[in-house]
């Protein structure tokens, strides 16, 4: 395998290095990695599997690849995943082989993943770059989570002291991005990304 950044003597293309993208709930992961697939059509955007059932308006390969537990008890087993994670009940994954792939024809790619699953990317892949998204705000991202109208309150509760466990972890990661704008943000994750791979 080639070192991140350098020839591939196999398909002589530069291969590209991982990045990760994590923060807590209610920061606006999806949103800021939905304007970098603007900025940049090229990136490899990778979609997770997850065994919790879809929201309103997501759609089955786009935003997640839904499975049943079974499914996924599977994957875990077979090493089809390049991490996976428990998070508010529900069991999240990376499918292994289209990262691996899109590195190696030297595209940029891109996870977006919670903490547990950023931990473990860094200890499968150390020369991965994490990038911790943060909120402008403790009192905004509060404000974020309450407005969804689309959880529990207990459930709501749950997600604030994750959030507050996954924002105390923002020393490991290589950056920090903060969403106050979410094309700014956008635009700066790219500009790492970009800085990254000259």
């Amino acid at each position: 395998m080639a070192a991140a950044g350098g020839p591939d003597s196999r398909r002589g293309t530069p291969r590209r290095r991982l990045t990760v993208v994590s923060g807590p709930s209610g920061v606006g992961k999806s949103s800021v990695v939905g304007q970098l697939r603007k900025l940049n059509p090229d990136i490899y955007f990778s979609v997770s599997v997850t065994t919790r059932p879809p929201r309103p308006g997501e759609v089955d390969g786009e935003h997640y690849h839904f499975i049943d537990r079974a499914t996924f008890d599977r994957m875990v087993a077979g090493g089809e995943l390049l991490e996976h994670a428990q998070f508010a009940g529900n069991w999240y994954g990376t499918p292994r082989q289209p990262v691996e792939r899109a590195l190696a024809e030297g595209r940029p790619a891109v996870l977006e993943i919670e903490l547990q699953g950023a931990r473990q990317v860094r200890a499968a892949m150390p020369e991965a770059c994490l990038v911790m998204l943060m909120p402008p705000s403790w009192d905004e991202l509060v404000g974020r989570l309450t407005a969804r109208g689309t959880e529990q309150q207990d459930a709501v509760e749950a997600r604030l002291a994750e959030a507050e466990r996954e924002l105390a972890a923002a020393g490991e990661f290589d950056a920090r991005v903060v969403n106050a704008d979410v094309r700014e943000a956008a635009e700066q994750l790219l500009d790492l990304m970009d800085q990254d791979f000259k």
